[in-house]
């Protein structure tokens, strides 16, 4: 008996992506097994958190890695680590921000939500956030950082690497949040970000966890946290293995090869049902991820219509088009999905 039936879970069909609400996305059977040999021992954490940083830099390029709770833990963290850096007498004073630079400039269109807002994850630290326009970044004395977000979500694509130089001239540390980036995270750095948060759970299938990837002295400065309001967003022991199992195994040509033709197939398939007209979409955040796109007489209808079925299929519905992600669907379920399609009210 699977968690479906034992724990009385409704099995999904989630097209919707890298998608919190129905799990975020499916780990591999060598991450599995990392977890469950993590699971019934004793470790000295901050070993463990070291062998970490290690594999991380190794495998992204980064100076250090640290593994935190999770991505919207690693945004409070990485700011509360910039105004605070390793001082104890700061570190157990946060969210109390009194005598410290507390100010985080965020460009306007990089205010986004995902569950939550990326800015109540920034004031969780204690910081105050001041939404600019990108063309008028300005740094006083009292700001602590930048945030940049690089994802889908954001209203505004800026030049990342510019708007680092930008900071950096004024000696303002940069973080950026590029939650669902991880294929990506080697471009990201290169902007000279301090900090590059992403997601462990996202596309690199780990367990729940986020990764602050940047600078030694960063990093050193976020794990330094633990001892302040970063310890209700520490790792386990067991997601700290299933990341490092994750980074493991990860291959991004063959990963890349195989969604493109995935989509491809399925773009070609869709296109040919009456009602329907099909297009790849390129992720507008440079993400190498290509997107399903339907364009339909009534998206709204149609989404609530898979949703009700059996088994549910999540997608997403904007105007008068369906977005699905294939990434984590097996063949079968992509087939599942053309014959609801199919027989559905397009």
């Amino acid at each position: 008996m699977g968690i479906h039936e034992r724990l009385r879970l409704s099995r999904v069909i989630n097209a919707r992506g890298t998608y919190t609400p129905l799990g975020v996305s499916r780990s591999s059977a060598a991450v599995v097994a990392a977890v469950a040999e993590a699971l019934p021992e004793f470790v000295v954490m901050d070993e463990l958190a070291d062998r970490a940083s290690e594999i991380i830099a190794d495998a992204t390029g980064a100076q250090a890695g640290a593994v935190v709770h999770c991505t919207a833990a690693a945004i409070t963290v990485a700011v509360a680590a910039a105004m605070a850096g390793t001082d104890p007498g700061r570190i157990a004073a946060l969210p109390d921000t009194e005598g410290m630079k507390d100010r985080v400039v965020v460009p306007e269109g990089h205010a986004v939500n995902y569950g939550q807002s990326n800015l109540q994850a920034i004031r969780l630290s204690g910081a105050r956030v001041s939404l600019v326009r990108q063309e008028e970044l300005t740094f006083t004395d009292d700001v602590a950082c930048m945030v940049l977000v690089s994802s889908r979500l954001a209203r505004e694509q800026i030049d990342l690497a510019a708007a680092v130089l930008a900071a950096h001239d004024h000696g303002v540390p940069v973080i950026i949040d590029g939650a669902a980036q991880y294929p990506r995270v080697g471009e990201l750095l290169a902007t000279g970000a301090d900090a590059v948060l992403v997601s462990g759970q996202k596309y690199l299938a780990a367990p729940t966890a986020g990764l602050v990837l940047g600078t030694r002295e960063f990093v050193r400065a976020v794990r330094a946290q633990d001892k302040g309001i970063g310890r209700g967003m520490k790792p386990t022991k067991e997601a700290i293995a299933g990341v490092i199992a994750a980074i493991g195994e990860w291959r991004t040509d063959p990963w890349l090869a195989a969604e493109a033709a995935k989509v491809a197939d399925f773009v070609r398939e869709a296109g040919k049902i009456p009602g329907i007209a099909a297009r790849q979409w390129p992720d507008p955040a440079g993400l190498p991820v290509s997107r399903a796109v339907l364009t339909v007489e009534d998206a709204a209808g149609l989404a609530a219509e898979l949703a009700a079925g059996d088994p549910p299929i999540f997608v997403l519905a904007h105007g008068d088009e369906l977005v699905l992600e294939l990434v984590s669907l097996a063949d079968s379920e992509v087939r599942v999905i053309l014959d609801r399609l199919r027989g559905a009210r397009c």
